[in-house]
């Protein structure tokens, strides 16, 4: 009985994930023979294959849309809200593809990304213009995500790495992000904390920002008999933000509670998801 619980949710979050076709995906990413981006040894690997993304994910789309520059493209053009899932699983495929694929794989994956961000621009409500291809823009989003991937996996990832692995990650993030378009990305911990300061002045709470995190953490587009689960997982995304970044979204911090309830309840959460989603072998 246990054995087709297990099943039925690892299935259940992996189609979720990757999407119906999601098998012969993982099949072409991991089974073609050929030479990687990134060695079986790489810190990328092991935090991209950790539970922790979940929350890392959900944390980086929260930090992300305080750019408003970046927050229009999303809004004007991801669909994010149409088709949720769609651009989650688009972005998790391009992820594994990059880190696990061939490198012949990647480069293409990467190439079909930068063909659409080509196509992505506009202006903002007050009449900035925008392009998805902004080197610049491009870096907002890779370091907001960086950061967020490398904090959640050392806060709840499996198997927390040393301090120089976490500078290897951000390190092997940056051969993803230069092949992306961004100009000199970070290399290491220090230099990522650096350029996220830096950004700072150029972020606003904008009603787009708050309308997201509404919907991201109020409103998720899921059953009501799982939106528990989801409520921890975005209370642990919510924790997870920077102190600064959850005061401009307008999110309360709970000193008390969150040290209690919200960081154990994301450990059991990501436990349960790495013992659904990796079965033993038979």
């Amino acid at each position: 009985m246990l054995t087709e619980v297990r099943e039925q949710l690892g299935q259940a979050l992996f189609r979720r994930v990757a999407g119906p076709d999601g098998p012969a995906v993982r099949a072409r990413i991991h089974d073609t023979p050929g030479p990687r981006w990134f060695a079986p040894d790489r810190p990328i690997r092991t935090v991209h294959g950790d539970a922790s993304m979940f929350i890392g994910g959900l944390s980086a789309l929260l930090l992300q849309s305080l750019h408003p520059l970046a927050m229009a493209a999303v809004a004007g053009h991801s669909g994010f809200r149409g088709d949720p899932w769609g651009r989650l699983q688009r972005t998790s495929t391009f992820l594994a593809v990059t880190t696990y694929g061939t490198a012949e794989d990647a480069q293409r994956a990467v190439d079909q990304v930068r063909e659409i961000h080509d196509r992505i621009r506009g202006t903002t409500a007050r009449g900035v213009p925008y392009h998805a291809a902004d080197p610049r823009l491009l870096a907002w989003v890779h370091i907001a995500e960086t950061d967020s991937f490398l904090r959640a996996h050392e806060r709840y990832g499996a198997h927390p790495l040393e301090p120089a692995d976490y500078d290897g990650y951000v390190a092997d993030t940056a051969r993803v992000a230069e092949a992306l378009g961004v100009t000199d990305p970070p290399r290491d911990r220090r230099e990522l904390s650096e350029r996220l300061a830096a950004y700072r002045p150029e972020l606003r709470t904008t009603p787009e920002a708050r309308s997201t995190a509404r919907y991201l953490l109020l409103r998720p587009p899921l059953p009501l008999a799982v939106r528990p689960f989801y409520g921890a997982l975005a209370a642990n995304a919510v924790a997870l933000l920077p102190p600064w970044a959850r005061g401009m979204l307008r999110l309360p911090r709970l000193p008390l509670v969150e040290p209690l309830a919200v960081r154990p309840t994301g450990q059991v959460l990501t436990r349960t998801i790495r013992w659904a989603m990796n079965p033993p072998a038979r």
